[in-house]
């Protein structure tokens, strides 16, 4: 294709939610809902952790981290989105594009790296008990967190830079609600093949990798809670499990049908669906499932609405 056509504008035109829908403004109103309820949910469970020293503990500190997590998360597409919906203009900057690609490969790699290290700190806790304040220290946790970050940043870097130093040919309109890379790229003058290679190898890192590594510590889990004597300890240990792998298969579910399908398969359509669900659902649903299904954090939020209600 000759570079010649590449577009003279810098700016991209998002086309939103599903283009053509009828009574999109229903389906906007329901995503600022549950927006709503994301902020506060994510909110709360951060605020409860720290305040209550109960909840003082490595896994409710990693659990703090998906929380701060998800809030950027949602945080980082919803509210352009509605901006650009009410105001009626679909426009984003170049330099706005890539800093939301920069945010949501971030965010988004730094959830799977998070969920990966939270399912090794069940492991250690249930399968190595005694060990368990050494090998997942305060310290130790923190720089899991801290590894979680700083591996999402540096990865979406390479891939937010690489991908939009392409040339772009034709009209810029993203069928997205958001800028995403593999939108960006369907709009590329050159040949991205190479390119296509890599972001598969990284998926492959991302997703499958971790995904693996999941399922290795929770058959590990699974085996050690079968030995158990007290069915206390085994409900409790089943509990805090479920939660976290109900999480995980909430959250890869979708990535790996986004990243791992033929390109064949990659309609506008269900992209954006699986892309609402894994950016938009899935920080509203974290803090509702480990809240509701979690004895300690409930006795924490009970105890901070007794304190206000008293205070009153």
């Amino acid at each position: 294709m000759d570079t010649g056509n590449e577009t003279s504008s810098t700016d991209f035109i998002l086309l939103g939610l599903f283009p053509g829908m009828r009574h999109i403004g229903i389906l906007v109103s329901i995503i600022l809902l549950i927006y709503t309820i994301a902020l506060t949910g994510n909110a709360t469970l951060i605020f409860l952790i720290w305040v209550d020293p109960h909840l003082h503990t490595s896994m409710y500190f990693l659990l703090s981290q998906l929380s701060l997590i998800d809030l950027a998360f949602i945080s980082s597409t919803v509210p352009k989105m509605a901006v650009n919906f009410f105001s009626g203009k679909k426009k984003i900057s170049l330099i706005g594009c890539g800093t939301q690609i920069f945010f949501t490969l971030s965010l988004g790699i730094a959830e799977c790296i998070l969920l990966t290290l939270m399912a090794y700190d069940r492991y250690v806790a249930i399968c190595h008990p005694l060990k368990y304040p050494i090998i997942v220290s305060p310290r130790v946790s923190q720089q899991m967190a801290i590894g979680s970050w700083v591996a999402g940043a540096l990865a979406s870097l390479v891939h937010t830079t690489y991908s939009m130093h392409f040339p772009l040919c034709g009209p810029r309109e993203l069928h997205h609600f958001f800028c995403e890379v593999k939108a960006i790229l369907k709009l590329s003058c050159e040949d991205i093949s190479a390119y296509e290679k890599g972001v598969v190898v990284t998926s492959i890192i991302v997703v499958l990798l971790p995904v693996s590594l999941i399922l290795t510590s929770y058959t590990l889990i699974f085996l050690a809670v079968l030995q158990m004597n007290s069915p206390e300890g085994r409900n409790k240990a089943l509990a805090t499990c479920s939660s976290h792998l109900t999480v995980v298969t909430f959250y890869y579910g979708p990535a790996m049908m986004i990243y791992m399908r033929p390109g064949s398969s990659h309609t506008p359509i269900l992209n954006q669906a699986l892309f609402m669900f894994d950016t938009i659902l899935t920080p509203m649903m974290n803090p509702l499932i480990y809240s509701l299904r979690n004895r300690e954090v409930v006795s924490a939020l009970r105890k901070v609405l007794k304190r206000c209600l008293i205070s009153k």
